[in-house]
């Protein structure tokens, strides 16, 4: 980030657009990039793509959710077309809000707007509350919101982030609507290169792709994290695009690249099991246990242990 901070020049941060969406308003909470230009794009990969030719510093996409599961798009693109490196994550509650025009009366509205996903993480509440009323699904949140107030129909309303209210001046008549409370989506900002330095407690991505697919292929590649108290936050398999049947593993593991041990275990990955793609080593969120302190630590005691003996040989 310092490269871009000298700049004379605002940093360009590209993410999904229209404005007003989740993507928006997660992206909003990053202070260090509340003067960039942003460029609103039509789809993810696009987004990951145009950070790839430089025609954006950064982009910015989601990549998981905490109910729907992996954005296989976003996470496809980043494991098998581009080379591009995770700078941080940023993970946002998703809090649904029902939203309308000012002066709105619930009793008396007749149709439901927004997208299919955020509908049916609503149904409990709007089945119980707003029974009988039609829904109407829209590409985006954010569009919903839009089309309620392009309509200036108060038979209408929408359910939206704050920040679709905030963007369509919308009143919000009930906040936190979702029938799962602890909804949350976590988003990668990536840039085309560049690794941040290690904090301490950090979070590293990978790609494995097998060399060979034989019985016991998966446990051997395990083993090399459990035998260093390594632990894993994410494991994924998709399909290695390659021939039918083959599949990548797509890892998120706990440390720096720059840590001993966490070198050392990609170093052994690579030696014996497969090729790994770095998607990048960054920040991670929350507070850690201290295990990976105390598993660097103990492979650093190993490896002084080791070189005690090597410098008894006699030369």
């Amino acid at each position: 980030m310092e490269e871009h901070a000298q700049r004379s020049e605002p940093p360009i941060v590209a993410y999904l657009g229209p404005v007003g969406t989740f993507t928006e308003q997660a992206l909003f909470t990053q202070t260090d990039l509340a003067g960039a230009q942003l460029l609103q794009l039509n789809n993810m990969a696009e987004v990951l793509r145009s950070t790839a030719r430089g025609e954006a510093d950064f982009g910015f996409v989601a990549i998981e959710n905490a109910i729907e599961g992996t954005v296989n798009i976003a996470l496809d693109t980043l494991a098998f077309d581009l080379d591009l490196s995770i700078q941080r994550e940023v993970v946002l509650p998703i809090q649904m809000n029902l939203m309308g025009l000012p002066g709105t009366d619930l009793s008396k509205v007749e149709l439901v707007v927004s997208h299919p996903v955020a509908t049916a993480q609503c149904r409990i509440w709007v089945d119980e509350n707003m029974p009988g009323v039609r829904t109407e699904v829209a590409s985006s949140t954010a569009e919903a919101a839009r089309l309620v107030a392009e309509a200036g129909d108060t038979s209408m309303v929408a359910i939206a982030p704050k920040r679709s209210a905030e963007v369509y001046e919308l009143d919000i008549f009930v906040a936190h609507i979702e029938d799962n409370s602890e909804n949350q989506t976590r988003f990668l900002l990536v840039s085309a290169e560049g690794i941040p330095e290690p904090t301490g407690h950090d979070k590293t991505s990978i790609v494995i792709h097998q060399r060979e697919n034989h019985p016991g292929s998966l446990v051997g590649i395990l083993q090399e994290f459990a035998s260093r108290s390594i632990n894993l936050s994410t494991l994924v398999s998709r399909p290695a695009k390659t021939r039918l049947g083959e599949y990548a593993f797509i890892i998120d593991m706990e440390g720096h690249v720059a840590d001993e041990v966490v070198g050392d275990t990609l170093r052994d990955i690579q030696m014996k099991h497969g090729d790994v793609k770095v998607l990048g080593s960054y920040p991670a969120l929350g507070e850690g246990d201290g295990s990976r302190n105390e598993a660097a630590e103990a492979w650093t005691e190993a490896d002084n242990w080791l070189k005690a003996i090597r410098q008894q040989i006699t030369r």
